[in-house]
């Protein structure tokens, strides 16, 4: 006679990385959770040290997004700090500020059909590299609300069954910034271009630096998985994009002014609460390039 196995619960089982790590010596790091996200301080971003400067690269691979307290860049500043990590992005449909290429306007208030990027994604997914990272400077916050949320996107993958990593591993997707770009910024004099990127990427990728496996699909840019039938694409995205919006996998940031968020785009997902309506949220965001998700 089959017996019935006991009911238990199956749900994710996240992994904690260990903390037996080096502490740091030119910054202070205090983690926000433990899967992702840690406030920095002992630093200005405007004038880092290189010593701070390698633990801030060390800081941000080992939780994913770091979070800056009291930061007075110039705009000059907050490109050049950006550059420290590589050759800047320059985004394919957003506003840029003071005539720097770099240097995105994110603003929404009263009059804002939506708020730049309030469903989960990555950014500028659809590029064929897409970004390494953001930096988001935040200037003028609402009184409250206007958090945004950060989630990990190798716990995600590593809390998959091991039958659904051996099923998704090796299919790639198309991400397509049609959809999210089109007619988005015309309130700031923006015109569209004739056409938006899109690009084909695996869907579970591995890390250039940390070597780690993520999942690469998000619900704002990725549109089908290739090579199955439509349906099964649309069931499996919808079970990846739910699976990975887990609480268990975030973090959350609530902004005040002069406060700066550095996400990894390979391997951390987003989210901006636009809660706040109709009061005001401005800053600027600088973006390092990536390279092709491998």
């Amino acid at each position: 006679m089959n017996q019935i196995p006991n009911p238990r619960w199956t749900g994710p089982r996240i992994k904690h990385e260990s903390t037996t790590a080096a502490p740091y010596g030119a910054i202070t790091v205090e983690k926000v959770t433990p899967i992702i996200g840690a406030e920095i301080s002992g630093v200005d971003l405007g004038n880092p040290t290189e010593a701070q400067m390698a633990e801030i690269h060390r800081a941000l691979a080992e939780n994913l997004v770091i979070f800056f307290r009291e930061q007075h860049m110039t705009p000059e500043q907050h490109l050049a700090f950006g550059e420290r990590f590589g050759t800047l992005h320059i985004h394919p449909a957003a506003p840029t500020e003071g005539g720097h290429a770099g240097l995105m306007i994110i603003k929404a208030d009263r009059d804002s059909p939506r708020a730049n990027g309030e469903g989960w994604h990555s950014d500028v997914s659809c590029d064929e590299e897409p970004p390494m990272g953001s930096i988001l400077y935040i200037k003028q916050c609402p009184p409250v609300g206007g958090d945004t949320l950060f989630a990990n996107m190798y716990a995600a993958y590593d809390a998959l069954s091991e039958r659904m990593k051996a099923y998704i591993d090796g299919l790639t997707a198309v991400h397509d910034g049609e959809e999210n770009y089109r007619g988005t910024y015309a309130n700031f004099g923006v015109k569209d271009r004739p056409a938006y990127p899109r690009a084909v990427h695996p869907v579970v990728r591995t890390h250039p630096v940390t070597g780690k496996k993520a999942l690469f699909v998000n619900k704002g840019f990725t549109r089908r998985i290739l090579d199955i039938p439509l349906d099964e694409s649309t069931g499996v995205l919808a079970y990846l994009f739910e699976h990975m919006a887990n609480p268990l996998f975030q973090c959350r940031f609530r902004w005040r002014e002069n406060s700066v968020a550095f996400w990894d785009n390979r391997c951390a997902q987003h989210r901006a609460m636009w809660d706040y309506w109709p009061a005001t949220r401005y800053g600027n965001r600088v973006t390092v390039k990536g390279d092709r998700p491998v």
